[in-house]
């Protein structure tokens, strides 16, 4: 497959938006950690609260990484980004308009693999980016489209059924685009995503199916 730029192109927009747009990393991760909070400690309110944050994460990554960034290499970002935007109001529709969406820890496969997907994106995945040899600035940080599609698998993980399927359309459908970066960019940690994919469709198949069961 011949992409439209190169791995040189590719990883200088990295480093043109984690300029751009420091520190803004620093409150995405927070975000992050506050949906994680929200999750262990459960509210009446935390719906709303995980649903916003994951609502925002993909609105900005509709609006400023694919619209503001990546447009400069790749004309099919635009594309990108409006699926992306699609993919956050989804989330704000049902989480915070509707108020459809409870989360919550539970014990068992379904939580640990949710856990893992989340250590993976805030933590695995930067620690390999650095090894394989990218300063932080010229890595995908959190809130780019790998790590954050990693990230909203792994709290969709955490969903009390019933849910709406609509939810999984987006980081699902990221997952099989992104993933080809691991092959034919070199960024093996996108491997994740393939990780993150398939656990997205059977939490979509089993949307109806109590947790625990």
């Amino acid at each position: 497959m011949q992409l439209p730029f190169t791995v040189e192109q590719f990883f200088s927009v990295f480093h043109q938006y984690n300029e751009a747009i420091w520190p803004a990393q620093i409150l995405l991760i927070c975000l992050a950690l506050l949906a994680i909070l929200t999750v262990l400690r459960p509210a009446h309110w935390g719906g709303v609260v995980i649903s916003a944050i994951l609502g925002f994460l993909w609105i900005w990554l509709g609006l400023i990484y694919h619209l503001v960034f990546f447009t400069q290499i790749n004309l099919l970002a635009y594309l990108f980004s409006a699926v992306s935007l699609i993919g956050g109001v989804i989330f704000l529709w049902h989480g915070v308009v509707k108020r459809r969406l409870q989360f919550r820890w539970i014990a068992g496969a379904r939580g640990f693999t949710g856990a893992a997907l989340v250590i993976f994106s805030l933590v695995v995945y930067p620690a390999w980016s650095w090894y394989g040899g990218h300063s932080y600035m010229a890595m995908p940080t959190f809130g780019l489209p790998c790590p954050t599609t990693i990230f909203s698998i792994g709290m969709l993980a955490f969903l009390v059924p019933p849910y709406p399927r609509s939810l999984f359309f987006v980081p699902v459908l990221w997952c099989m685009v992104g993933a080809q970066a691991a092959f034919l960019l070199n960024v093996p940690q996108d491997m994740g995503l393939i990780v993150a994919g398939v656990v997205g469709l059977v939490l979509l198949v089993r949307s109806n199916v109590l947790l625990g069961k």
